[in-house]
């Protein structure tokens, strides 16, 4: 059965921490519901009520679109061994881009990886936790290197000149802004 909390608890905490992988939804009243799986060592609780996530170079960027039209934001992990969990966390996101006051302060919770574009801050409201019984159980092997191996190709200006071209809108149509100076 859910359990529904207000905030993160210090057992939550360490389920995340253990967790290889998350996946993130977002969406805004009239666009394209868009769920995307993340990992590569990109998440940090901050506090009970707070947590940021690095968001790295990908084929679209319908999450920074989305959060600037309509800022709700659900993050879900899930127990692919050990003991089934979902945990889930609700909130409204912000999108940090690297020509932001923020930034600096941000981004130094991260080791930055290759292809890094942006910051996604969560204010959570609401935490659930579910059974996740019918969650097949996986074995983790090893991170994928291809997306950080292709951003070291690329170098700033090939992946300013890939952001131009594949990550400026969403598949809506929707700014993300990732190129605007003095954000």
């Amino acid at each position: 059965m859910g359990q529904q909390y207000s905030e993160i608890s210090d057992k939550n905490t360490q389920f995340i921490r253990e967790q290889k992988i998350f996946f993130v939804g977002t969406a805004t009243k009239d666009s394209r519901v868009n769920i995307s799986p993340k990992g590569m060592e990109s998440f940090k609780v901050l506090g009970p009520n707070r947590v940021i996530w690095l968001n790295v170079t990908g084929s679209g960027n319908e999450t920074s679109a989305h959060i600037q039209k309509h800022n709700r934001m659900t993050i879900m992990f899930l127990a692919f061994d050990g003991n089934p969990n979902i945990l889930r966390l609700y909130g409204q996101a912000r999108v940090i881009h690297k020509n932001d006051a923020e930034w600096n302060e941000l981004s130094s919770h991260f080791t930055l990886l290759p292809g890094t574009r942006q910051i996604f801050d969560l204010s959570v409201d609401l935490v659930q936790n579910s059974c996740g019984m019918s969650v097949p159980l996986y074995s983790y092997d090893e991170d994928r290197s291809q997306l950080k191996d292709w951003a070291v190709k690329q170098g700033n200006d090939g992946l300013e000149k890939y952001w131009e071209k594949k990550n400026q809108k969403s598949i809506d149509g929707l700014e993300t802004k990732i190129l605007e100076k003095n954000i």
